[in-house]
Parts: C-alpha cells; structure tokens; sequence
C-alpha cells in the first residue's frame, strides 16, 4: 500500500504491473536522457558567445534532428502497444467474480459457487482494530486465491464508480448498465487496497477496496465457510 511521502509505484503483486513498472522506467530513462542534452546544449547556448559557422545551415544534422526523435517514439510505442493488448488479454479465468459499485459501498458475487456473495463497507474509525488501517479496512474482503487467473465483471447500481487496485495494476470504470471487465493473477499472498477512482458523490472517499490473496487451500475453506454463512 501507499504510505506517506512515498513518490513511487508500489510494490508489483502481478505479472501485469511488474510489466506497466518496467515500461515506465524504460521511458524515464529516455526522458532523462533527452532532458539532460537538451539542458546541456542550452546551457552550452547561452555561455558560449562562440558561433560555429558550419552549423548555421547543415543538412546533415537537420536529417539527424529529424529522424532520431521519429525512432525515439518507435521504441516507446512498440513496448507501450504490447503492454496495451496485454492489459486486455484474459486467458482462460478460473474464477469469476462480478463487483457492482453502489453509493458507497462495493458488493461482490462469487459466480463459481452457489451462495457466495456478500456487501463491502468501510470499516468505521470507532470500529477498527489496532493496527488497522483508516479509510481502507473493510468488513469484507474480496477473497482470491494466489498464482490463479482471475476475472472480475465490473457495473455499479446507481452512477459510475470506478474499481481501482494499484499493486495489482487494475483500473476500470464501473458503469451502470454496462459490464466492465479486467484480469489479474495474484503472484503472492497479502492484502492490497485500494479505492473508488471516479467521484461519485458526497462519500466517495469512503467506499475502499481490499482484496486478500491466499492459497488455494484457504480459499477453498473460505468459500466453505461463506456458503454455510
């Protein structure tokens, strides 16, 4: 989760977000890279009353300022593309949950088995424990299990919402009357929060997401339990 003054993304808990992190340091370096030069050459612009008398018109360096920025932009764009088709790949899910966003809170159906699904409401401040976290506990928690390929069906009941889990590296709209979907494999067990992404009234704030990656054993008792529930 984020903490404060933390700048950076936080930490990968999915192949896809490993992938987005990676291409962001990939196109930082270039920034960097070009930012440094071109701060160089004005610097070296206005410090030097010198004039290079070859350089006032020159083809060849016109053609080199021409092409290079064109072959910059092919090197971010190619490995942006990939990641584009693979953020919208799903293969073969072997779980499926529906998530509908509701002023304000998140329920959750469990499709793949009778009987599981249930509402997810903020835990109240009078009402956390300890160590709790404040403004990101739930009552519930979205249960999956880790290294399994989920997909989640996204809509809300009332206006639009949006299901936005950062370590993940999931975002999508949920919008009443339409059906939204997005996929993930949880690489590791732990919880990873996150919140509402699209203003949605007074109590926006307050209608986060917590889902806890387990093993496949404690799922499968999880959902036992839930049913008998």
């Amino acid at each position: 989760m984020a903490t404060w003054s933390h700048l950076g993304f936080q930490d990968s808990a999915s192949p896809l977000m490993e992938q987005l992190i990676f291409f962001h340091d990939h196109t930082m370096i270039i920034l960097i890279v070009i930012t440094s030069l071109v701060g160089y050459m004005m610097a070296s612009l206005l410090f030097n009353t010198l004039t290079n008398r070859f350089l006032l018109e020159n083809q060849t360096i016109e053609m080199i300022w021409t092409i290079l920025p064109a072959i910059i932009l092919v090197i971010i764009a190619l490995p942006s593309l990939r990641l584009l088709y693979l953020l919208d790949e799903v293969n073969s899910p072997s779980l499926t949950i529906k998530t509908v966003g509701h002023q304000w809170y998140w329920s959750y159906e469990y499709s793949d088995f009778a009987e599981v699904e249930f509402d997810s409401y903020m835990t109240p401040s009078n009402d956390l424990e300890q160590f709790g976290y404040r403004l990101l506990d739930v009552d519930n928690r979205m249960v999956v299990p880790m290294d399994t390929q989920i997909r989640v069906l996204v809509t809300a009941a009332d206006v639009i919402h949006s299901w936005a889990v950062p370590s993940l590296g999931v975002k999508t709209d949920a919008v009443p009357g339409r059906l939204n979907q997005v996929s993930f494999v949880a690489s590791r067990p732990g919880l990873f929060f996150g919140q509402c992404s699209e203003i949605c009234g007074a109590n926006h704030s307050f209608m986060p997401i917590v889902v806890e990656s387990v093993s496949t054993n404690s799922f499968l008792s999880w959902v036992a339990t839930s049913s008998e529930d």
